[in-house]
């Protein structure tokens, strides 16, 4: 089954997708990660980077550091009102598995846009006690 999620993040601030459970033998993979403006291209100069985490966010920043084990995807969405400059978009997602919360921070490296529209979709999986006791230990620890 897929799972999707939607919103709009303000610049320089965390969200909290909500999916731990009580007994945590309900594992989610990403197999869709989207943004879009708020508006029609070439309105706004925009540089965004939204970073999904499996741990909670100190700092919101634009950085992408693929060596953060706590990054499960990152994308990047940039267009321009100068002639010429069209839309780019780069997404890169993890393959991992996770039964925790994540957690989504978006920045703007250009004009500081005031918020970004996400969209995410997460395939659920059945975890047996074993595989969830593992999942929920590497989530907790930050580790692969």
């Amino acid at each position: 089954m897929i799972k999707s999620f939607k919103g709009s993040i303000t610049d320089e601030t965390a969200q909290t997708i909500r999916l731990s459970t009580n007994n945590g033998m309900m594992g989610y993979k990403i197999t869709k990660f989207q943004l879009i403006n708020r508006g029609p291209p070439g309105n706004l100069n925009v540089e965004a980077v939204v970073k999904i985490y499996r741990t909670p966010q100190t700092t919101v920043d634009g950085t992408i550091n693929f060596d953060d084990p706590n990054l499960l995807g990152v994308a990047y969405y940039a267009e321009g009102t100068s002639p010429g400059v069209g839309q780019q978009t780069t997404v890169i997602f993890d393959n991992h598995i996770f039964n925790q919360d994540i957690y989504i921070t978006y920045k703007d490296t250009d004009t500081s846009e005031n918020f970004c529209n996400y969209y995410i979709e997460l395939e659920q999986i059945k975890l047996n006690i074993d595989e969830a006791a593992v999942a929920t230990l590497k989530d907790m620890r930050g580790t692969n």
